[in-house]
């Protein structure tokens, strides 16, 4: 084999809004623009196979047989009657690798499919499943006395659900992750070499350019799902405590959807929950914010925080999770060690309009600089490490239209 690898690429998600498709919608435009051999495989409304030059599209219809993880989000029980017809499709396409993005029915089915082909196994860590279970474990055992549940959710994460997660990490040959601390604790607890996969984000579409707005309440902002393990309550805090300072000229601007959703507009006063915002819409949202307040601590990198900092909105983010590393704590937003330092930050923002300046051009500096072309070069890297191969000239030549695009 010579020249680019050959990908099959298994995503958990694609047309849905969280991290994971967003991400993998970018690796496929990245792929098409640079003419790469690549096959998408992901669920879908429907079964169908497409082809776009070297860029293939297996798409894989669910049924209503398994459970739902998300509103738009489910693991379908059957799925693995796709088998043999992905198999197929793998085959034809002629791939080098498998690139499984975690343990859905997708991912599982590409690391079955790398197994019978006998083909190399890249996995990407994407979220962290065992904080995601255990949040949901705790909503689930409410009924239970408060010490009683901590204590099962704590052995859940740790002695169950986290083992089992390294144990299908292991298939990979190689892994990827999105922060330095899950690089580290990957590759010592799964002897497999780890690189970084970080995030990019185009600053032409989120951009302080597109802030409509000129009241002088302060907004202080939320995108993303809303479900426990993001720790949307602590919104309520946050009013709470501005409320407690003597601020009263703010309110809540909160995008997405999810369980959380009608806790939160019965529990917060002063509030405007959008549901889901897509293209322009969603853009103008981030721009017309002041804070950003990213409670979540199970994040393993925050796409939305880089999203924010991009439109110039400085973030506060928890000391937990991967956004941590987004953000230069006093520079260009605020890192909270625990739940009261979150609430002291977000309040010492909306109280001082010459730091909250200082911290949106900052902000927006840093994003200029995250590119989503570097960070998929970094995996064809990766790839070729994988496959012991000497990395190609051709995925380090950017197109001249390209350059000016973040």
């Amino acid at each position: 084999m010579n020249g680019i690898p050959r990908v099959a690429f298994f995503t958990d998600s694609f047309h849905e809004i969280n991290g994971v498709a967003h991400t993998s919608r970018h690796f496929d435009a990245f792929a098409r623009r640079r003419r790469l051999p690549f096959l998408n495989v992901h669920a879908g409304p429907t079964t169908a196979y497409s082809e776009d030059g070297p860029v293939c599209t297996a798409e894989l219809a669910r049924t209503g047989f398994g459970f739902q993880l998300e509103q738009d989000m489910s693991f379908d029980l059957s799925f693995l009657r796709h088998r043999s017809r992905v198999r197929a499709h793998v085959q034809k396409f002629g791939a080098d690798l498998v690139h499984i993005t975690g343990p859905s029915d997708v991912g599982i089915l590409g690391a079955l499919i790398a197994h019978d082909l006998k083909l190399p196994l890249v996995a990407s860590w994407h979220t962290n499943i065992h904080e995601f279970g255990a949040r949901r474990l705790t909503k689930m055992l409410k009924f239970l006395p408060a010490p009683m549940v901590r204590k099962m959710a704590g052995v859940a994460e740790e002695s169950v659900i986290l083992p089992l997660s390294l144990r299908y990490y292991q298939l990979g040959k190689v892994l990827l992750a999105p922060n330095p601390e899950l690089v580290s604790m990957l590759q010592e607890r799964t002897s497999r070499p780890t690189f970084l996969m970080q995030r990019g984000v185009d600053t032409e579409f989120f951009s302080p350019e597109k802030r409509l707005r000129t009241s002088s309440e302060v907004i202080i902002g939320y995108v993303g799902r809303l479900s426990p393990e993001k720790s949307v309550r602590t919104l309520r805090d946050i009013e709470q405590a501005l409320v407690a300072t003597g601020i009263d000229n703010f309110r809540f601007l909160v995008v997405g959807d999810g369980h959380e959703r009608a806790w939160l507009e019965e529990n917060i006063e002063r509030v405007e929950c959008t549901g889901v915002l897509r293209g322009e819409p969603l853009a103008e949202a981030y721009a017309n914010m002041d804070i950003f307040a990213f409670p979540s601590a199970t994040d393993t990198y925050g796409n939305v925080v880089l999203e924010a900092m991009a439109s110039g909105v400085p973030p506060v983010v928890t000391s937990g999770g991967g956004p941590k590393y987004l953000v230069n704590h006093g520079v260009t937003g605020l890192v909270s060690p625990d739940q009261q330092a979150f609430l002291d930050n977000v309040v010492a923002l909306a109280k001082d309009p010459n730091l909250l300046e200082r911290m949106r051009i900052r902000a927006r500096e840093f994003a200029l600089c995250r590119y989503w072309h570097r960070i998929f070069e970094q995996v064809y890297d990766a790839y070729q490490y994988c496959l012991h191969l000497p990395a190609p000239a051709a995925t380090r030549s950017l197109p001249a239209a390209e350059r000016t695009i973040a």
